[in-house]
């Protein structure tokens, strides 16, 4: 089909000849400086191409003039940041954890690195920051299961709690309901008790009865007379009023927790961690809140 090349009237411009419902296209080539522009990138594009690695080959690939490529690049940098962290890893290795925190560089170096890891491991269960969640401690207060000190801490991450590791911490509460145990109103009195003890409790006569209940069913010997808790078997400060299972309804909390305690597990670090990983660790939960 001929095309109809003529004169806009409008523009003074030529047309293709092409037409669309009676649009007319109009010849309007682009401008010479982008044209030249468009010729400089190809050449510049078939220079990236012999400068640096591009095409594939029979058994490889083009290595390029230079002989330069990012991997290796990223290796030699890689390498470097080794080498540096390999020194500090090294101090922390020989170094007591009373004389990492001492040290202003050697504290700096393992709060880094402990948050990295805190945040690839822990985080999943402590949550970032280590406010804890449900069944999980908080770790960002100055309320410590299994004791807030540097060492106790360690050893806490080091070994775990109630794992098949020999040296993890083992506690286990015992359970209060169902059978010759307490019944229903003993419970409700009892968990009142324990409200008080942080100043939740609504209902002061229950309160005293349940304190009677507390006394004789020989929960002072692991939560104390006062319910401040005993880092020696990992019993919860009840005076505190940081709960690890922490809902709505607290009073119905409490309850199924003494009829039925739940045991959470924690994994031994060591088992995965060199020993400078858990320090840097340690040192990071520590930091967290309030470390005795």
């Amino acid at each position: 089909m001929a095309t109809n090349v003529e004169k806009d009237t409008v523009s003074g411009q030529y047309t293709t000849g092409h037409e669309w419902d009676g649009i007319k296209e109009l010849n309007t080539p682009l401008p010479k400086w982008w044209v030249w522009v468009f010729l400089a990138t190809i050449v510049w594009a078939i220079g990236y191409w012999i400068v640096y690695p591009s095409w594939p080959t029979v058994n490889g690939y083009w290595a390029g003039t230079f002989g330069w490529h990012a991997r290796s690049q990223v290796a030699q940098d890689l390498d470097k940041a080794k080498a540096a962290k390999a020194a500090y890893l090294s101090k922390i290795q020989n170094a007591s954890l009373d004389d990492i925190v001492k040290d202003k560089d050697l504290l700096q170096f393992a709060l880094k690195g402990g948050e990295s890891v805190f945040k690839d491991t822990c985080a999943a269960c402590h949550g970032v920051g280590g406010v804890g969640a449900y069944g999980f401690p908080n770790l960002a207060d100055d309320n410590w299961l299994w004791g807030g000190s540097l060492e106790e801490i360690k050893t806490t991450i080091a070994y775990g709690v109630r794992n098949a590791n020999t040296n993890s911490h083992q506690s286990e509460m015992p359970a209060f309901g169902g059978g010759d145990a307490l019944n229903d109103a003993q419970l409700s009195d009892l968990a009142e008790y324990v409200l008080s003890l942080s100043k939740s409790s609504k209902d002061e006569a229950a309160a005293a009865r349940g304190k009677e209940i507390f006394a004789n069913n020989g929960c002072t010997g692991c939560h104390g007379e006062a319910g401040e808790g005993s880092s020696a078997v990992g019993a919860p400060a009840l005076a505190a009023g940081a709960w690890l299972y922490k809902g709505k309804d607290q009073k119905a909390e409490i309850i199924s927790q003494v009829k039925a305690p739940k045991h959470g597990s924690m994994p031994a670090w060591s088992e995965r961690f060199d020993d400078s990983t858990i320090k840097m660790l340690t040192v990071y939960v520590h930091s967290l809140g309030g470390g005795k």
